[in-house]
C-alpha cells in the first residue's frame, strides 16, 4: 500500500487540469501505487504550439516513415485529471476518458503467382489533329513561343505589374511592347551573359550590346523588372507558398496541355529550379545537376515536352492522397490533367521515388498503364528471390511474380546491381539479349533483359531531356524577388516546348535550340524597340518575316541600292523583304 503522504500528494496533483512531468517519474509512481481507486490516465501529447507556428523548411522525407526520428522535445508526458469545478477538495476524482483509437482498415493480402502478366488495356489508336493543324499553319519560332506566352498572358502580366506598381505609389505605365522587350533580354541572357546585367548598356566597346541598348533604356528595364508581378497581393492564398506566381502557373499549365502532342508514352519526375536565397521552399536534391533550389514535379512526353508542372511545397502544405505518399499523389494529379483530353490508355513511366504497388492499382482502375522501378519495402511482401541468392546467379537472371487479382507484376533483375521494377501493363516476354558493360572484364557482354525493363529504359528519360535542354541556355538574369528564378524557369520551359513543336511541325527546315532562342530574342528586341525617345539612334526595324524562311525570292532591280548585309552596291533584292541583298549574302541575311 502507498503511504498517506504519497496519496495526498497524488490528490493535490490531480486537482490541476494538466500536469506535465517526466515520463519516467510517472511510470515509477504508477508501479509503486497499488490501490486501483486513484488511477490517472496518461497520454503522450505534442507541444502546445505544434499546430501553430512552423518553419518554411521542407517537411522531410516524403515517403512517410518519420515518426521514429521525432526528437524528445516534440513529445512530453501529461497527467490528465478533471476537477469537480466546485473549488473544494474532492476525494473522488472525475477522470477524462481516453479517446478510442480508430481501427485501421486492414487490406486483403495480395496473392502472388509465378506467371507473366495478362494486361487488359487496349492498344493505342489515337491521332492528334491539333499537331496536324499546327503543321498546316507553318508557324515561325516566335509564333510557336506565343502559343504559350499568348496575348492573354502578356496582357495579364502587364495589368498585374501595373497594379503592383500603383499599390507602391508608382505610375509605371507598362505596355505589352515593353514587356516583350524585357522577355527578349531575359531570353538573350541565356546565351550571352555578363557579370553585371548593366554591362549590356555600357558604351565600352568590349561589352556594349546594341540590340539591347537600342530596344529599351537601362533604367526603364530595371524599373520594369523590379515591379514585375503575377498576382494581386490582396487576394493571395496564405496556404499556398507559391501564391504570388499561382495565376501564371495555372495559365502555363493550361497552354502547355492545350498544345501538347498527343502521345502514348509520358514520363514523370522531379526537376530543379536553381535558387540560393533564404526562402524556406528551397530543397537540397543531391541526385540532380541543380542540387539546391525549388523542386518541381514535372510530367513530360518521352521527348521532353513539358505537359504539366507543379512546384513542391512539402507535406505541410500539400496533403497526399489516402494510401499514397506525396510523390504518388502528384502522379495522380498529372494523370487527371492528361485525362482532360480524353480517357485514353496512356503509359506513364517514373522512378522509385513514386512507384508502389498501391499506385499501380489506382492507375489501373483509372485505365492508365504505368511502369517504374520500385523500392524493396513497397512491393507488398511479393515473394521474390532474395537479392543475395540472385546475385550469385549469372548476370541477366531475374525473378518475377504477378498479383492474381489486379494483374500487377513485380520483377527483380540482376544487372550490375539489383533492379526492382513494377508494372500494370508490360510483362516479361519477350525476353531479349542486350549489350551491357562489364566493369570487371572491361568489355561489353550479352545478358537477358525482360521486356518491361527494356521499355522502361527507352521511355523514362523525358524529364531528364527537358532538364538538359533548359540547362544549356537558361535565363541568367536574376532579381531580388524570390520568384525571379522561377520566372526564368517558366520562360525556359516555354521555349523548350516551342522548340519541341518546331521539331515536329518543321521536318524540312529544322534549327537547333540555340538558333531557335536567338531567333525569338532578336525578333522581340527588334520588333518591339522604342524609337520615340529623344537621342535614340534612328534605324529601320527588321521584322519577324525576315527570319521566317517562307516565300523569300531574289529578284533583279533596275536601280542599284545598298546590300542590307554587306552594304555594298547591288542590283538584286528580296521580293518579300523589299531590301537590296546580294545573291551571296541572301542566305546569311535571312538566317543570321
Amino acid at each position: 500500500m502507498a503511504s498517506p503522504s504519497r496519496v495526498d500528494t497524488a490528490r493535490r496533483g490531480a486537482r490541476s487540469k494538466v500536469k506535465s512531468t517526466k515520463l519516467l517519474e510517472v511510470l515509477n509512481a504508477l508501479e509503486e501505487e497499488e490501490s486501483g481507486n486513484n488511477r490517472e490516465e496518461i497520454f503522450i501529447a505534442p507541444p502546445d504550439n505544434a499546430a501553430g507556428d512552423f518553419t518554411d523548411e521542407d517537411s522531410g522525407d516524403e515517403d512517410g516513415r518519420r515518426g521514429a526520428q521525432l526528437p524528445g522535445s516534440m513529445l512530453h508526458a501529461s497527467v490528465v485529471s478533471e476537477d469537480s469545478g466546485t473549488g473544494e477538495d474532492n476525494d473522488d476524482l472525475e477522470l477524462q476518458p481516453a479517446k478510442k483509437r480508430q481501427k485501421a482498415v486492414v487490406e486483403a493480402q495480395r496473392v502472388w503467382t509465378k506467371r507473366d502478366i495478362r494486361p487488359e488495356f487496349g492498344s493505342w489508336t489515337a491521332s492528334d489533329p491539333h499537331i496536324e493543324d499546327l503543321k498546316s499553319q507553318e508557324l515561325s519560332p516566335v509564333g510557336l513561343f506565343e502559343l504559350f506566352f499568348d496575348e492573354g498572358t502578356i496582357n495579364f502580366i502587364v495589368n498585374e505589374t501595373n497594379r503592383y506598381a500603383w499599390q507602391k505609389s508608382v505610375n509605371l505605365g507598362l505596355t505589352a511592347q515593353e514587356l516583350k522587350c524585357v522577355l527578349g533580354i531575359l531570353i538573350l541572357s541565356g546565351y550571352i551573359s555578363y557579370p553585371r546585367r548593366r554591362m549590356f548598356w555600357e558604351t565600352s566597346p568590349d561589352s556594349h550590346h546594341h540590340l539591347v541598348a537600342d530596344a529599351i533604356r537601362r533604367d526603364r528595364f530595371e524599373l520594369i523588372f523590379s515591379y514585375l508581378h503575377f498576382a494581386d497581393n490582396n487576394e493571395l492564398d496564405e496556404s499556398d507558398r507559391f501564391a504570388k506566381v499561382r495565376p501564371l502557373i495555372v495559365r502555363m499549365n493550361c497552354n502547355f496541355q492545350k498544345h501538347a502532342p498527343l502521345e502514348e508514352f509520358y514520363s514523370f519526375g522531379e526537376s530543379m529550379c536553381e535558387y540560393f536565397g533564404h526562402r524556406g521552399s528551397k530543397q537540397l536534391h543531391s541526385g540532380k545537376p541543380v542540387r539546391l533550389g525549388y523542386k518541381i514535379w514535372c510530367g513530360t512526353t518521352s521527348r521532353g515536352y513539358l505537359v504539366w508542372f507543379e512546384p513542391s511545397q512539402g507535406t505541410l502544405f500539400t496533403k497526399p492522397d489516402k494510401g499514397l505518399d506525396l510523390g504518388g499523389s502528384m502522379v495522380i494529379k498529372f494523370v487527371d490533367a492528361l485525362q482532360e483530353r480524353g480517357f485514353l490508355p496512356y503509359h506513364i513511366f517514373f522512378d522509385k521515388v513514386f512507384t508502389s504497388v498501391k499506385l499501380m492499382s489506382i492507375l489501373r482502375k483509372k485505365g492508365v498503364k504505368a511502369t517504374g522501378t520500385v523500392r524493396e519495402y513497397r512491393i507488398e511482401r511479393c515473394p521474390l528471390k532474395d537479392p543475395k541468392e540472385l546475385r550469385k546467379m549469372k548476370r541477366g537472371s531475374f525473378d518475377y511474380k504477378v498479383d492474381e487479382s489486379e494483374e500487377i507484376i513485380v520483377c527483380r533483375w540482376h544487372d550490375s546491381s539489383m533492379v526492382n521494377i513494377c508494372s500494370n501493363a508490360v510483362g516479361i516476354e519477350p525476353v531479349r539479349l542486350t549489350s551491357r558493360h562489364s566493369g570487371a572484364a572491361k568489355t561489353r557482354t550479352q545478358v537477358h533483359q525482360p521486356s518491361l525493363v527494356k521499355l522502361y529504359q527507352e521511355k523514362v528519360g523525358g524529364v531528364g531531356r527537358m532538364d538538359q535542354n533548359i540547362a544549356k541556355y537558361k535565363v541568367k538574369i536574376r532579381g531580388m524577388k524570390w520568384y525571379s528564378s522561377f520566372i526564368g524557369y517558366v520562360i525556359d520551359a516555354a521555349l523548350n516546348n516551342a522548340w519541341q513543336l518546331h521539331r515536329i511541325c518543321c521536318q524540312d527546315a529544322q534549327v537547333d535550340l540555340l538558333a531557335f532562342r536567338r531567333y525569338v530574342a532578336c525578333v522581340y528586341l527588334e520588333s518591339n524597340a522604342d524609337m520615340s525617345s529623344q537621342g535614340r539612334r534612328s534605324r529601320r526595324l527588321e521584322t519577324e518575316s525576315r527570319f521566317d524562311m517562307i516565300g523569300h525570292w531574289i529578284i533583279h532591280q533596275d536601280k542599284r541600292t545598298r546590300c542590307a548585309l554587306c552594304h555594298s552596291q547591288t542590283n538584286t533584292r528580296c521580293e518579300k523583304c523589299q531590301k537590296g541583298v546580294h545573291a551571296k549574302c541572301f542566305r546569311e541575311y535571312h538566317t543570321r
